[in-house]
């Protein structure tokens, strides 16, 4: 059974800004993935050597001095550059609502390793004499510095926290935006997901370590998810913020809306560190759709979390069979294959790749697909060119992170009369 929400509890998105390693806006995000074009480039990493990643280009200083990114993080600079093209996107000045009444919630896998390892490295020429070491260090690393920076920089007075969450942590950012916003804890929401992952060695020496790095002579095929020469994650950098706001406000203002969020869910595998867990994939999935009020035949788009290592795509593609079975107008795609794996953002980055769909009905296509892994070889799974729908209305997306954490969001197109 489900319930009718009032327009002060439906939590509609209005505004994107993102940072990708293919693009930096959603127009030029959206004709990347369309196309399949790549970007992933090969980097040198200090003690590590090269890898395949994904590097953002951003204008650095068009919302903060050169200053003020030097004295911040990355983390903080796509943060904040993304914050404010959502801002832009969704025609929303900052001085709209209160500033006290407005929340700012930032999904991280990781934060501080760059700037540990950036200190340790530059005290080295110093016979490792911890004098020379930054007093900066301290709110560069605390895990609430992204979400911070953001409202340093916007001069934001409400709540501000980073969300953990392994590489599930943007979906779980909506998620705490939506709860908030339910709850009039705030009247405007923040949310997304940052990593600022390639400027640590230590992260690829680990996955390097586990097996499950990417190799490829061409780092653009790199990224081979559901594919059977498939051998690890491609790791890049990148941002991805929303707006969120009430129905009843965005109607109010007039706003342009993308979409309206309309089940979540999280859950734990209790299982393992490191090894994903189909079964309760599944539940999550199923948990999500439940509370959209939806069934699995609703669904028109499956955005997946699969990363390119052999076991976590077999094990999610037993989870979507299992929950979509027989579901023949439900495509799949995935998004990492084109741009590698954005830890805290890969979620929200998947997200916005695919919610263009509801106005050009466009499924983007999985790339790097040469031979199919028949236990990946899910019905109406998108790759190679995109397919075209009569209509899309509905996408779930995916993201599924280390020790075990799942999350599932689902978005609905959005419609006067609904």
């Amino acid at each position: 059974m489900t319930t009718t929400l009032s327009e002060s509890n439906r939590i509609v998105i209005t505004g994107v800004g993102l940072a990708s390693p293919n693009a930096s806006n959603l127009a030029e995000f959206r004709e990347k993935v369309l196309a399949g074009e790549s970007n992933i480039t090969e980097i040198d990493l200090r003690y590590f050597g090269k890898s395949a990643a994904g590097i953002c280009s951003i204008e650095e200083t068009r919302y903060r001095k050169k200053k003020e990114n030097k004295r911040g993080t990355r983390a903080g600079c796509l943060g904040v550059y993304c914050a404010n093209e959502a801002l832009v996107d969704a025609d929303l000045a900052i001085d709209h609502y209160e500033k006290s009444k407005i929340g700012v919630y930032i999904g991280l896998t990781e934060h501080g390793t760059v700037e540990t390892e950036n200190e340790i490295y530059n005290i080295k020429g110093y016979d490792y004499n911890t004098d020379y070491w930054t007093h900066h260090h301290n709110p560069r690393t605390v895990l609430n510095n992204p979400a911070g920076e953001i409202t340093l920089n916007l001069g934001i007075t409400g709540p501000h926290y980073s969300i953990g969450a392994a590489c599930a942590a943007g979906n779980a950012s909506l998620i705490q935006a939506v709860q908030m916003l339910r709850l009039s804890e705030v009247d405007m929401a923040i949310a997304g997901g940052v990593s600022e992952s390639t400027g640590s060695f230590g992260i690829f020496a680990s996955f390097s370590a586990q097996n499950a790095l990417a190799t490829a002579p061409d780092p653009r095929q790199a990224s081979k998810p559901f594919d059977m020469a498939r051998n690890g994650i491609v790791i890049s950098e990148g941002a991805c913020i929303y707006i969120l706001e009430t129905l009843e406000n965005a109607r109010r203002r007039g706003a342009k809306i993308y979409g309206e969020i309309v089940g979540y869910a999280m859950n734990s595998d209790a299982k393992d560190f490191v090894l994903p867990y189909a079964e309760r994939q599944a539940e999550c999935m199923t948990l999500a759709l439940e509370r959209a009020g939806l069934s699995p035949q609703d669904i028109d788009i499956v955005s997946t979390h699969a990363t390119g290592t052999k076991q976590g795509d077999i094990e999610e593609c037993k989870a979507i069979s299992k929950v979509f079975e027989n579901c023949d107008r439900t495509f799949i795609n995935n998004t990492k294959s084109i741009i590698g794996h954005a830890m805290g953002a890969a979620g929200v980055l998947e997200l916005a790749a695919n919610l263009p769909s509801f106005e050009d009905n466009l499924i983007h296509p999985t790339i790097n697909i040469d031979e199919l892994d028949p236990e990946c070889a899910l019905p109406n799974l998108v790759y190679g060119e995109p397919v075209k729908r009569d209509e899309i209305s509905t996408i779930l997306n995916n993201s599924f992170g280390m020790v075990g954490i799942n999350s599932t969001v689902i978005i609905k197109k959005y419609q006067d009369k609904q």
